[in-house]
């Protein structure tokens, strides 16, 4: 062998021995905030999403949380005084003007149609029992809307942000073996904080996903619930209403 090739293979070894070496002892930092500091432009704007995604859906899930709980304890309370033998007027007169709640704003719909049509002296029982249920309904359709609200953006995050989080993966893994086919060194320093980058864009797409889907699950049972605890009520309501158009009749 000429010696002078001899020569530039024993430097180009020493070289890359010694950039092996430089590679093993530099510390690679495998924080959060590391990772997120070395990551490719592209994961850290999928990082950046599902952080922002996941701090909104916490946002809504207590707001959600104390909204239902504020709901429902108002409901029971309305509830005992409607049932408790009190006159319907006295009880418009009490909350006509400050519905708190679903079931507070269901009465008061109907009680001011009902109240409406007693002026019309030409009207008709079966005209007017008609338009008092149908009140109830709209008014039932415009409250459980309002009750739902931001639901969808839980149940979008929680179907969504998985894949988001797998998309911000596997662009960290090609972007590691390109690393490797550059460097050509298999070496796991090499390799290990590139898979550690991708992998924590995956875990943020779960962070954010599991809270959405638990918490889309457990409000939409309450929506549900208090929909057809207000279908009864509407009912109830109709019954009692009907029961006194037939006296005056």
């Amino acid at each position: 062998m000429d010696p002078t090739t001899q020569h530039i293979e024993t430097g180009v070894n020493t070289a890359q021995v010694i950039a092996n070496q430089t590679v093993n002892t530099v510390p690679v930092d495998f924080s959060i905030w590391g990772l997120f500091m070395h990551a490719d432009a592209i994961v850290k704007i999928v990082m950046i999403g599902l952080l922002c995604a996941s701090v909104w859906s916490w946002a809504i899930i207590f707001d959600k949380w104390w909204r239902f709980s504020r709901v429902e304890r108002r409901a029971d309370q309305f509830e005992r005084t409607f049932w408790s033998g009190r006159s319907l007027e006295d009880l418009y007169q009490e909350v006509g003007h400050r519905p708190g709640h679903p079931l507070s704003a269901l009465f008061i719909a109907a009680m001011r149609e009902w109240r409406r049509s007693q002026d019309i002296a030409t009207d008709s029982f079966l005209g007017l029992k008609e338009r008092v249920d149908k009140v109830m309904q709209v008014t039932i359709s415009r409250e459980m809307l309002s009750l739902e609200a931001r639901l969808l953006f839980l149940a979008t995050v929680g179907s969504v942000a998985p894949f988001i989080g797998l998309f911000g993966t596997v662009w960290g893994i090609m972007n590691s073996f390109q690393s490797i086919a550059i460097s050509r060194d298999t070496n796991l320093a090499v390799v290990a904080p590139g898979i550690a980058e991708a992998l924590f864009a995956t875990a943020l797409g779960l962070v954010a996903a599991i809270p959405a889907v638990v918490a889309y699950n457990r409000f939409s049972n309450q929506v549900g619930r208090f929909g057809s605890r207000m279908e009864s009520f509407a009912d109830e309501f109709s019954a009692i209403l009907s029961r006194q158009l037939d006296e005056r009749s």
